[in-house]
Order: C-alpha cells, then sequence, then structure tokens
C-alpha cells in the first residue's frame, strides 16, 4: 500500500504469535518457494536474508531462522511499526476509532485486521471443563521438553498435532496420537517432481492442497468463483494433513485412529480420557492439535455492535473483492479470509494475493488512507 501512495500505520507485536505460540524444534511445512514473505519489488526473499547474513538455511525452514526472517523483512519493509497493541476497533460515523493498549485514540477511513490465529484455538466440548494447563492447546505448547517423562495423548492429525507428537516423544515424553480419522495423511509425491521440468506445473509456489486441487487453492478467485458446495468440497482437500518428512519422526509413536474423545475428566491431577469405543486412557496431559476456528466473536479487538453488524459464514467474515467485509472499509487478511478466498489465505503464500487485492481496493476507492 505504501508503494502505491497509501498511508499506512501498522499496530501490533511483529512476528508476535510465531515467537510466543509455536513450539521450539517446529519446522515449516511450507516448501520454500511458498515461504518468502513477499513485497513489491520482490526483493526481501528468504535468499536475499540468506546473502545478507552469509548462511544458507537448510530445505526445511525452522522456526527460529523464519521469525529472524520476519523480523529483517519488517525492519526493510515496515520499519516504522508502532508496537502497542489496538485493544478496540469501532465505527464512528464514516471513520473507524481505534483505542491503543495505552488508551490512545486514532481514526481511520480503513482498518485491515491481520490478527491471524491468535484467540482462534479449537477446544473440542469434552474438554470444556478441563483446566488449560492439563490439555493444552498446540498454540500453547511452547517448550516440549517439559513434558519429558509424562505420558501424552495428543489429539489430532494435521500438522500441528503430529509435528508435536514428533516433539513430545523426542523431548522423552510416552505418546499416543489418538485420531478421528480412520488414517494419518501425510504429504508424499513431491520428491519424484522436484528435478522433474513439469514440477511447476504440478506444484504452484504455495503446494497447498492435492495436485490439480492445488492450482484452484493457488488462485483465490478462482476459489470464491466457485460454488459453495464446491468451496467447500476444494478446502476439505487442503487438510489436516502433515508433511511427509514427518514420517520418520512417528515409526514409533502409537497412534490409535478412527477414535474421538467423548469426556475428559480431571483425577488427581491426571486425565482419564474415554474414547467413542467405550475404551479409556490415563495420562498426564492432552495436547490439543485440534485446529484453529475463527469465529469472530472471540475477536475482542472488535467492537460487538461492529461484530454483530458483519455478515458471516459460519463465523468468519464474509468477504468481497479487496478482502472487504459488509462492513465498509474493514478488511480481513490471513485465516479469518480462507472462508471466503480458499486455504491459501491461512499460509505465508497467500500474503502475496491477500496484500495485492487490499491495495487494488483501497487505491481504487476516494480516500486512501
Amino acid at each position: 500500500m505504501r508503494a502505491a501512495g497509501v498511508e499506512v500505520r501498522v499496530f501490533g507485536e511483529v512476528m508476535g504469535f510465531w515467537r510466543r505460540n509455536m513450539p521450539v524444534g517446529m519446522l515449516l511445512r511450507s516448501e520454500r518457494p511458498g515461504s518468502h514473505i513477499p513485497d513489491p519489488n520482490r526483493a526481501l526473499t528468504l535468499d536475499r536474508f540468506e546473502a545478507e547474513f552469509g548462511r544458507s538455511l537448510p530445505r526445511r525452514v525452522a522456526l527460529d531462522d523464519f521469525v529472524a526472517y520476519g523480523l529483517w523483512y519488517q525492519r526493510n519493509a515496515v520499519p516504522e511499526v508502532d508496537s502497542r497493541r489496538v485493544v478496540r476497533v469501532e465505527v464512528e460515523g464514516n471513520r473507524f476509532r481505534l483505542t491503543l493498549d495505552d488508551t490512545e485514540a486514532v481514526e481511520a477511513k480503513r482498518v485491515v485486521v491481520a490478527t491471524g490465529l491468535e484467540g482462534f484455538g479449537s477446544r473440542p466440548p469434552a474438554f470444556a471443563q478441563v483446566p488449560p494447563d492439563l490439555a493444552p492447546h498446540s498454540s500453547q505448547v511452547r517448550a516440549p521438553d517439559t513434558f519429558a517423562g509424562l505420558r501424552v495423548a495428543v489429539i489430532g492429525a494435521g500438522q500441528s498435532a503430529l509435528e508435536l507428537a514428533a516433539l513430545l516423544h523426542e523431548a522423552g515424553a510416552d505418546v499416543e496420537l489418538l485420531v478421528r480419522r480412520p488414517v494419518v495423511r501425510l504429504l508424499s509425491g513431491r520428491d519424484r517432481f522436484r528435478r522433474s521440468p513439469f514440477r511447476k506445473l504440478v506444484y504452484p509456489p504455495g503446494e497447498v492442497g492435492p495436485p490439480g486441487i492445488n492450482w484452484i487453492i493457488e488462485l483465490p478467485d478462482l476459489f470464491r468463483s466457485l460454488p459453495i458446495s464446491l468451496q467447500q468440497w476444494v478446502a476439505r482437500q487442503a487438510g489436516p494433513v502433515g508433511g511427509a518428512w514427518l514420517r520418520p519422526r512417528l515409526v514409533d509413536v502409537r497412534s490409535t485412529t478412527g477414535r474421538s474423545v467423548v469426556a475428559a475428566k480431571e483425577t488427581a491431577g491426571r486425565l482419564q480420557l474415554v474414547l467413542d469405543d467405550g475404551s479409556k486412557r490415563e495420562v498426564d496431559r492432552a495436547v490439543l492439535g485440534t485446529g484453529y476456528r475463527v469465529n469472530l466473536d472471540r475477536l475482542s479487538v472488535l467492537a460487538p455492535p461492529l461484530i454483530s453488524s458483519l455478515r458471516r459464514v459460519d463465523g468468519s467474515p464474509q468477504l468481497q473483492a479487496g478482502l472487504e467485509s459488509s462492513v465498509p472499509g474493514l478488511h480481513f487478511v490471513g485465516a479469518a479470509a480462507a472462508a471466503s478466498f480458499g486455504p491459501l489465505m491461512r499460509f505465508v503464500a497467500g500474503a502475496g494475493y491477500a496484500a495485492r487485492a487490499v491495495t487494488r481496493r483501497v487505491v481504487a476507492s476516494p480516500g486512501k488512507s
């Protein structure tokens, strides 16, 4: 937007969710082509980051390296980020009023909500009465080594659940995966095409979803043009799934598939889990790798009257061109845009489309700031 002449102010903690909520030892699931943070000149790539610091990153980008890359990107692209947190967004007339954490208020004609996954962790109903310290969501497990010696049930079958199961096992925990699906899905096939001249035809940069479907996901405008039922089917093909490179790390991890936890009860500081076949598990901790579910009612930064005025699709904002909501001037990017523009919005690879689409909308509208 700045390159297009738009006056922009950015608030918040840079890479905050990555630094506070991702587990030590994590690797990016995304392949390298889908891990570059885009910029107008395509200059702030992982390759440029490596060249500037005189080092080569491994094929699987580690959490710490990606955080360092993100901070380097910010220093070069948006150096004037205001680290204060926006605590409330309200509509006042034809403008928005933003209240910051030090009580200062600022006004804007447009607001882009880019708060990511924070606050959207999904907890199954069976764990509603269980304290978070006994059954933390995967986004609350920062240090896997603190689980050493404990018996742990990991619930889920997506990347976060599978990688945490591997990390906890490697840290010395006794781990069992409990998976609702009949099988654990891991990505495969990419290496067969890695040196093939046809690789770019089979796998677009984002590489989200299976071949064929991945090109629909790679083109958010195409995804948005599909009938709702077809959009939902395409979205289901993108997950939950883990990276193929997790396969050898999960060989020694017990897994029970086709089973759901229907009840969880604390007993003397431990958990008793009841599965849908009547079997039970006694564990020290249950880690909920149960993903994220966007629900604007849980986005405390938006004032309740503003939330109630938004058109929604199953909790997510219903977005139009430019990722603009039904409230003129209010845009959503990231996971909150996935219901309207597809699974690519949940990944780094989707940031380029989102940035360009929002910018086009802002520039085409009267009053850019």
